[in-house]
């Protein structure tokens, strides 16, 4: 499968299911010898992502494929101009605090902790998605309201929409049952219609040469749809990025004994997603679990924010 972002040389896919996905960041040497997680490259990764997750295929086949550092720089400022992710740095570079697990107070502010872009990266490197919107342009470009869905992709071999949900929480099993509330409210017909509607207005506009099928998708869209139709061409990727104390006690991904350990966590969280997702409709959603352990969530969003922070000063001086 054809790779956009080289993943693959970073992230490993540890299990692929259809209806689960697991995945982790393993360890490297430094220059002394020692194993050290590999944040850098993450990092990296997460960076070159960071252009198209931001403009989308919008602005035609130029954004997605430049490996311009200009374009980043740009998209960097355009991530900072969402409320969430401004706040979000402020607490965990300025203030060295993060955000909690129950912080109901703050629940919106966790959008802005890279859940979508991670997300986004999955789906495009292991699952050959094409981005259909991006919130972050029609937000910057437009000023209007976005669509509530973490990512809207599109696979035009097989038809299929992709709308999926993302969480970046400490621990992984609330990270879950918030999954699980997030579908219960996203999909059900009065909301998935208004979505719809939002979606549809965008694309609308779109150019013919930068949506592959759009009439398709359009129609698919129509609130006229029987919804048990349009369920049957909609996956629900929902990916669960938490920290896993796993990364700490043991410093190889190829050791056996991790490999145990690292199984019986993911399925554990497999399990109490069964368990938990009392959706009425869930019989009839096409849902994949993705589970992403790392090291430690809060040193990811930080590191990110110091990261993106510090390129939009690059071009500050011409």
């Amino acid at each position: 499968m054809k790779s956009t972002f080289g993943s693959k040389n970073v992230i490993i896919e540890q299990i692929s299911e259809a209806d689960l996905k697991t995945y982790l960041v393993g360890f490297d040497i430094n220059d002394d010898g020692e194993r050290k997680y590999r944040w850098k490259n993450l990092i990296n990764l997460l960076q070159d992502a960071l252009t198209e997750f931001a403009f989308g295929y919008h602005e035609g086949e130029a954004v997605h494929i430049s490996k311009s550092t200009k374009l980043l720089v740009e998209a960097a400022k355009a991530v900072y101009k969402i409320d969430e992710f401004t706040r979000t740095k402020k607490i965990y570079v300025d203030d060295e605090s993060y955000i909690d697990d129950d912080a109901i107070d703050k629940k919106y502010l966790k959008r802005g902790e890279f859940g979508e872009l991670i997300l986004h990266l999955l789906l495009r490197d292991y699952h050959n998605t094409i981005p259909l919107l991006s919130k972050i342009y029609f937000k910057d470009s437009y000023g209007v309201p976005v669509h509530g869905f973490d990512a809207v992709h599109i696979q035009p071999d097989t038809k299929t929409l992709w709308l999926g949900e993302s969480k970046l929480y400490t621990d992984g099993k609330k990270g879950i049952e918030a999954l699980i509330e997030d579908i219960k409210e996203h999909f059900k017909m009065d909301y998935l219609n208004q979505e719809f509607t939002l979606i549809s207005k965008k694309l609308k506009h779109m150019p013919e040469e930068t949506v592959p099928q759009k009439q398709h998708w359009l129609e698919l869209m129509d609130s006229n749809k029987a919804l048990r139709e349009v369920f049957t061409s909609i996956n629900i990727p929902l990916i669960c990025t938490y920290s896993s104390n796993l990364f700490n006690e043991f410093d190889d991904e190829i050791d056996p004994q991790f490999l145990s350990f690292y199984e019986e966590e993911v399925r554990d969280l497999e399990e109490h997603f069964n368990l938990k997702n009392d959706h009425p409709l869930k019989e009839q959603l096409n849902i994949i679990l993705l589970l992403f352990p790392v090291q430690c969530k809060n040193t990811l969003i930080k590191r990110m924010h110091k990261k993106l922070f510090t390129l939009q000063g690059i071009y500050d001086d011409e």
